[in-house]
């Protein structure tokens, strides 16, 4: 494979202004001035023949080109850092960058990971959440966490726990739900999934009534719309299990509905490296996946 000429310390400059956000921020990171990190950042895009940034009043916003490029400099230059930390004989801390469900993360993950940290010592976890819609390789993971039926295309994946889903919502608006057709005088909040109302009222027994209520592509939207009383959402409720104690959201019937589960996944031509392989492992047991 033809290899670009572009000059390595170019790259590094551009990584660490995306992640910085800022040229200045950037310079003190590098320990140059800020005219330094431009003429740097302003040299690679000539090579490249594209912007990478556009310079505003608020300040830098990168382009799809910058977006593109930086997930994957980012992991190249976390190897090479390991790699060298082998070499000068430090402590052999593996990097190990995670996308998560952000309703995952916040529902289970995060109360959880103290005790992965404790254990493994030798990982240094990175997470990154996102809305489901996850692209490993082009965002610079090494595995992620999402929502479905599994099966995904040129993925492994690790079964992890199962969520059901079920209506929530606001107490007083609970407190007007007797049976299942009384949702029908509710505003029936959407996630994406177009399907999982009509499964849920199917499961009910009960004819679906027309769902037009907003969409929103995040559950703890959805969630939070439901606890201040916009409406009923259909979640998965061992995510929200903090807020139904603290009684801001209530579940009126006990009917549930499958429409996946949580898969730990990466893609099948990545070597699994050892941290990878703890993390699945650990995973699965703190997850009763399997």
């Amino acid at each position: 494979m033809d290899r670009p000429d572009i000059p390595l310390n170019a790259l590094r400059v551009f990584e660490v202004a995306m992640r910085q956000g800022s040229f200045t921020k950037a310079a003190i990171e590098l320990r140059v001035t800020q005219a330094a990190v431009s003429h740097q950042i302003a040299r690679l895009e000539d090579l490249l023949g594209t912007t990478l940034f556009q310079r505003t009043s608020q300040g830098l916003v990168p382009t799809d080109e910058g977006r593109l490029l930086a997930p994957v400099l980012e992991h190249s230059f976390d190897a090479i850092g390991r790699v060298l930390d082998r070499l000068h004989g430090r402590r052999d801390v593996e990097v190990l960058n995670v996308g998560v469900n952000t309703t995952f993360a916040l529902g289970w993950l995060m109360a959880r990971l103290d005790g992965f940290r404790a254990a493994h010592p030798e990982i240094e976890l990175r997470i990154a959440t996102n809305n489901n819609r996850v692209e490993i390789l082009r965002e610079g993971l090494d595995m992620a966490i999402r929502f479905g039926t599994g099966g995904w295309t040129g993925h492994e994946t690790v079964p992890l726990m199962e969520a059901p889903l079920a209506p929530l919502c606001a107490p007083a608006a609970a407190a007007q739900l007797r049976e299942p057709a009384d949702l029908g005088k509710t505003i029936l909040l959407r996630s994406y999934r177009a399907t999982e109302w009509p499964q849920w009222f199917a499961a009910a027994r009960t004819p679906c009534p027309p769902v037009t209520g907003p969409i929103f592509d995040s559950s703890v939207a959805l969630a939070e719309l439901a606890a201040d009383g916009f409406g009923v959402a259909l979640l998965p409720v061992a995510m929200f299990t903090r807020q139904i104690r603290q009684g801001r959201l209530v579940r009126p019937f006990t009917i549930t509905v499958s429409a996946g589960r949580y898969f730990l996944a990466w893609p099948s031509d990545r070597p699994q490296t050892r941290a990878m392989a703890v993390f699945a492992q650990w995973m699965s047991d703190a997850s009763g996946g399997g």
